[in-house]
């Protein structure tokens, strides 16, 4: 299975968020996975970053930040140039949204696990 590299924007190594669930269920699911935190530390063998690292083949930005603290990240994520950004419950941004889709980026109001689980992703 050819996985879809995934940023997780917002992850955490804390079990009980759903960004630390989607890292593990991801790489469960065969997808190569970045992420990208608040602290620098690590969720099974991926490494969460803290910098706004250029990565390169990102497929899906699945976002697991409320729209407030989405703003420092837009040119960011623009730049990475992927297929579709996933806003997941909590992360939903009209103005992100359009940007995205602007730039040919599909905006998705979705669950990740909900995607994984249902073999939609």
């Amino acid at each position: 299975m050819n996985g879809k590299k995934t940023l997780v924007l917002g992850a955490s190594d804390n079990p009980s968020r759903y960004s630390y669930l989607a890292l593990q269920r991801l790489k469960k699911h065969g997808h190569p996975v970045v992420a990208i935190g608040r602290k620098h530390t690590m969720v099974g063998d991926v490494t969460i970053e803290t910098e706004k690292i250029p990565y390169d083949d990102i497929d899906t930005v699945t976002l697991y930040l409320n729209p407030k603290h989405q703003q420092q990240y837009y040119d960011y994520i623009l730049s990475l140039h992927p297929k579709r950004i996933i806003f997941n419950p909590g992360a939903e941004n009209e103005e992100l949204a359009g940007k995205a889709s602007a730039n040919g980026i599909k905006p998705l109001e979705a669950c990740t696990l909900v995607m994984l689980s249902t073999n939609q992703y």
